[in-house]
């Protein structure tokens, strides 16, 4: 293996700068020579720019089709919850006031129930919207 001749250069660095420098070489098992050398040959590289606003471009595309999927997802229990209350609304007629509080409380009961069972769905998965969209079993 051929080495390369190196020339020796003395300078001053900041001491936090060079704690970090001792931390990450340290931490890398790297000289810090090395790691010198090659954080200047990447601030020295002509396509660093590009190479970041590549890597930037691609973290964006990704965050864009995460929103874009959630957006789809909000839109659908929007709609869901829309037609469950549209059905709800016209199909269920108005309790005489005799049997109010008996309805309440039974309702009480099985909001507690659903919740619970929202609970342990929501734990275990698979996800009802999935299961709408067809992504999951």
């Amino acid at each position: 293996m051929k080495t390369r001749p190196r020339e020796k250069h003395t300078f001053r660095l900041a001491a936090e700068v060079a704690s970090q420098l001792a931390d990450y070489a340290r931490a890398r098992r790297r000289p810090q020579t090395a790691v010198v050398e090659a954080a200047l040959a990447s601030f020295f590289s002509p396509d660093g720019s590009d190479r970041l606003e590549a890597a930037v471009s691609r973290r964006l595309d990704r965050l864009n089709r995460d929103l874009e999927r959630l957006e789809w997802h909000v839109e659908l229990t929007n709609e869901t919850l829309a037609l469950f209350v549209r059905f709800w609304l016209t199909t269920t007629t108005p309790l005489p006031d005799t049997v109010q509080a008996a309805a309440q409380a039974m309702g009480k009961d099985r909001w507690e129930r659903f919740v619970q069972s929202l609970s342990r769905r929501m734990e275990a998965g698979p996800h009802l919207a999935k299961e709408v969209a067809g992504d999951g079993a």
